[in-house]
């Protein structure tokens, strides 16, 4: 949880200013609060020093819950609490098991992948975002600069900001 509520913050107009800017900012030992952009921007998440995200493998869990919930579910309800031969089928058959197996399966998968970027991207109910710009929803980057977490002065940070092509620099306090 962020506890210190003082920012600066970057403000740039091109994606390949802000591309060439996150390498030389990290490389004079600012470390980066986060980059808000109003589109996805290819490559930034490599500068940023990102790792690649588990996701994919939370989604594979949820998805293969999903399936053996379902297989458990009808082998139990056709083949041991209500056994019916319908069609002179065997009670346990697979064939008609795999429409609802594939159903329970994109349910889980889906609703388990909502769940988790909800609680890994700390959105609640209860709880407002943090907005350092308005434009960062319209045509500007934004640069978050976290003044508790680096050892350089605020005036050193600036200046190194408007070197690197940012077109404003402004304090953001957060109450």
């Amino acid at each position: 949880m962020d506890t210190n509520k003082n920012f600066l913050v970057g403000i740039f107009g091109d994606e390949d200013v802000l591309l060439q800017a996150v390498p030389a900012i990290r490389d004079k030992g600012i470390k980066i609060h986060e980059v808000y952009t109003p589109f996805p921007v290819h490559g930034l998440d490599e500068v940023l020093g990102y790792k690649r995200t588990r996701l994919p493998i939370a989604a594979f869990l949820f998805g293969m819950t999903g399936t053996s919930l379902a297989l458990i579910m009808q082998l139990w309800m056709m083949g041991y609490d209500w056994p019916m031969i319908i069609g002179g089928k065997n009670f346990v058959s697979l064939p008609p098991f795999v429409p609802v197996t594939f159903e329970l399966t994109v349910l889980l998968a889906a609703l388990g992948m909502v769940a988790t970027f909800m609680i890994v991207s700390d959105m609640k109910p209860y709880k407002w975002p943090r907005q350092y710009d308005l434009r960062s929803t319209d045509d500007k980057h934004v640069m978050a600069i976290d003044l508790g977490d680096n050892k350089l002065s605020k005036a050193e940070i600036e200046s190194i900001l408007k070197s690197s092509g940012a077109q404003e620099v402004n304090e953001k306090n957060f109450e």
